[in-house]
């Protein structure tokens, strides 16, 4: 959940080759300024700008003046984008310190890296979150959004029930909601509950009540919670939970902890 893979920073630097990703890539930049190329159009940035990126986007980077930058690669995130967009820091460069703290802890920290990256990721997904511009959505979209994230948790919401007091056609709503989030109304709510079902499980303060966490996360059956959490993540929750256990524990040889520190092409 929110996994950080990779940090790297970039130098003055003024073209980067067209290349793609198998995860989440987020690009600070620091100075400078340049343009993001994509198959279907660019996108502008400058110092304080943000760009997030979907796995599977062919990207290159060019500027006439050269830019700095730090970028990180996530995985299992919890945002709901298809497209790539540029969001901006706010005045007290907020995003940034994170960025430089998630950098500080890749290289400089081996002893405490896991741990602090695991609830870095977190921190990051929830800042892009917040600092995503919500006029790209339609006030329908955006309000179908906000009831769900109210009441995900529940088990006995209604979300059916919720869209047909809208003042719109059924498909209509569900075809708007997929065509600016990605995915149906009632996938993003899937979603949400297997996402946080995941945070939870990975938890230092739950102790793997499968039934509970179901529960909580807005699932009435336990064991339709396991079978769709299984073709989410491709394993069990208990199997997610004990591996998560198993990783925490100290490992006797500390070479096993060195993470590959080889750059991919950025």
């Amino acid at each position: 959940m929110n996994d950080i893979l990779y940090v790297g920073k970039h130098s003055v630097t003024y073209r980067v080759p067209r290349h793609e990703h198998d995860s989440w890539e987020f690009i600070y930049c620091t100075d400078g300024s340049g343009e993001l190329q994509f198959d279907d159009g660019t996108l502008p940035y400058a110092a304080g700008s943000i760009a997030i990126i979907p796995p599977f986007v062919p990207h290159a980077n060019f500027s006439t003046v050269g830019f700095t930058n730090i970028h990180i690669n996530m995985s299992d995130m919890t945002l709901h984008l298809r497209r790539p967009i540029i969001i901006s820091d706010d005045g007290n460069k907020s995003v940034l310190s994170v960025f430089t703290g998630v950098f500080f802890q890749y290289y400089e920290n081996p002893d405490q890296r896991e741990a602090l990256l695991s609830a870095y990721g977190t921190l990051i997904a929830a800042y892009l979150l917040a600092y995503h511009k919500t006029s790209s959505l339609s006030a329908v979209v955006q309000q179908i959004e906000n009831d769900i994230i109210r009441n995900y948790a529940d088990p006995g919401y209604a979300l059916d029930e919720y869209l047909h007091t809208l003042p719109y056609s059924y498909d209509y709503l569900r075809k708007l909601f997929q065509k600016e989030i990605g995915m149906t109304p009632h996938k993003y709510l899937t979603d949400k509950r297997l996402q946080t079902a995941a945070s939870m499980l990975c938890s230092a303060y739950n102790d793997g009540n499968i039934t509970q966490v179901a529960h909580l996360c807005g699932f009435r059956e336990s064991l339709y919670f396991s079978r769709m959490f299984k073709k989410k993540y491709g394993v069990s929750p208990s199997f997610y939970y004990a591996e998560r256990v198993r990783s925490l524990k100290p490992h006797p040889d500390s070479d096993s902890m060195k993470i590959m520190m080889d750059s991919p092409d950025e």
